[in-house]
């Protein structure tokens, strides 16, 4: 550790030492002052000076008053299991008024990506209880599956239900299954709604909140996700347990990284991002996987709000090249009415083929999404269709594709908010959807499938009209 008696100047959160050249980047400071200790991270490291973000608020403090603790070490998280069905904020500090756990380790929060040459190839399903995409963009242990929205879209809703209905297929390991939730600058009204949202759920018990919120400092925005995936790692490889870490709003946390780059006078990439967005990105995005030799995984769903909906913005776009997949929210499906809204042609899930089927999900799964995907493709075109030469003018079969399309937007994809479907429901109901359409246009679906889910389907929906 190096003490420093003196500091030049504040700006905003930022401090100065000039003269001192021996920071590192990175490194962890203690500044004391007649209000107290600050805690803060070397934003920028040189011959002439050191950079000083401070998280926490800098009013009233003058730079001559303040002594400056280099402690030679960057931000350390002491990590256990107890902090499992706890509150913290970005940081690590408890926000739930309980004391802090006892930490069984303390590990830097910068942590390494998994080294490809350890890594096991993703496989097994975590179940969502989502049939949107447990159906047709099944989540695999140790994927990293993004869900893009936008503005007014219900991301936050989705990504607490994921949360709390997760669990792995077969029921019998879920004592090895928990959560880390993200959430980055977010009111004290959306942090509200998690924390009671969770409480009433009673799968708080399994699950720690990591709740950044809005007037929190930037700095402590970039550090946030990066703590709550170093519990991950710790509970996942460590503990052998399967962890899903949602984090809730990656745009919020790249506006931070966009600020903190103008202040270190950094020249601006697209869209005045700094041009290390898609390295950041990926050292977070990263950090998840499963290990050879390890029982646990890590699997990641980071939640990002597209600026304008446009999916070839900067920061959906650097995470769809990293990521292994996306799920896009659909604002006409929000304004029909439809929950979860998912556009389905824009969503992808590449790791799905090897987690599904006989023995994991069920043996018609896979046939089944592809005929799902190919028939509401042709209702996007049939209701184009429609558009220009009304639904009179259709032909018999076109009519059928507009049935299918409104059976599987209302009966497949919609559900409640508090409503958790099996896979075997899913399909289920996938089955009763296709039923609308003639068997000689399932093209997708083997004739053994055909006998023995379509037709009962179709008497299941008979008896059902009756």
């Amino acid at each position: 550790m190096i003490d420093v008696d003196r500091a030049d100047r504040i700006d905003g959160p930022l401090l100065v030492i000039e003269g001192f050249g021996q920071a590192g980047y990175g490194e962890l400071v203690e500044v004391h002052g007649p209000t107290g200790t600050h805690l803060g991270e070397v934003l920028s490291a040189g011959e002439d000076a050191a950079v000083v973000e401070l998280w926490g608020d800098t009013t009233g403090l003058r730079a001559r008053d303040l002594r400056v603790r280099f402690r030679g070490e960057a931000l350390r998280l002491g990590v256990s299991r107890e902090m499992l069905g706890r509150v913290f904020d970005g940081l690590g500090r408890p926000r739930d008024g309980l004391p802090a756990p006892v930490p069984e380790a303390r590990l830097d929060v910068h942590g390494a990506p998994l080294n490809p040459a350890a890594r096991d190839y993703p496989q097994d399903v975590i179940e969502t209880g989502i049939s949107a995409v447990d159906g047709l963009n099944t989540l695999v242990r140790g994927q990293k599956l993004p869900i893009f929205s936008g503005a007014g879209l219900p991301h936050d809703e989705l990504a607490s239900q994921i949360a709390l209905q997760a669990r792995l297929t077969g029921g019998n390991e879920d004592d090895a299954f928990a959560v880390v939730f993200v959430a980055l600058g977010i009111s004290h009204d959306t942090a509200a709604y998690f924390r009671e949202r969770f409480a009433a759920s009673g799968m708080l018990g399994r699950t720690a909140l990591f709740l950044n919120l809005a007037d929190d400092p930037p700095m402590e925005r970039i550090v946030t996700p990066r703590a709550a995936l170093t519990l991950a790692e710790h509970l996942a490889f460590e503990h052998g347990m399967h962890v899903l870490a949602l984090m809730t709003d990656m745009t919020n946390y790249a506006e931070a990284l966009r600020e903190l780059s103008a202040r270190k006078n950094e020249v601006p990439g697209r869209k005045g991002y700094p041009g290390y967005l898609y390295t950041d990105l990926a050292g977070l995005y990263e950090r998840c996987g499963r290990a050879r030799g390890r029982s646990g995984s890590l699997t990641q769903i980071p939640v990002l709000s597209m600026p304008g909906d446009d999916i070839t913005h900067p920061i959906p776009d650097l995470t769809g090249y990293i990521t292994e997949g996306q799920i896009v929210l659909s604002r006409a499906l929000h304004r029909a009415g439809v929950y979860p809204p998912v556009d389905v042609p824009l969503s992808l899930s590449r790791l799905m083929k090897d987690g599904i089927g006989e023995g994991r999900t069920r043996d018609d799964h896979a046939e089944v999404a592809a005929q799902l995907f190919a028939a509401y493709a042709r209702v996007r075109e049939v209701r184009n269709l429609a558009l220009i030469i009304g639904e009179s003018a259709l032909s018999p079969t076109d009519r059928t594709y507009l049935a299918f399309g409104t059976a599987f937007e209302h009966e497949v994809l919609a559900q409640g908010m508090d409503e958790t479907r099996t896979i075997e429901a899913t399909l289920d109901r996938a089955w009763g959807a296709l039923s609308r359409l003639p068997m000689d246009e399932l093209q997708r679906v083997s004739y053994a499938q055909l006998t023995k889910h379509y037709r009962d389907a179709r008497e299941e929906r008979t008896r059902g009209h009756a």
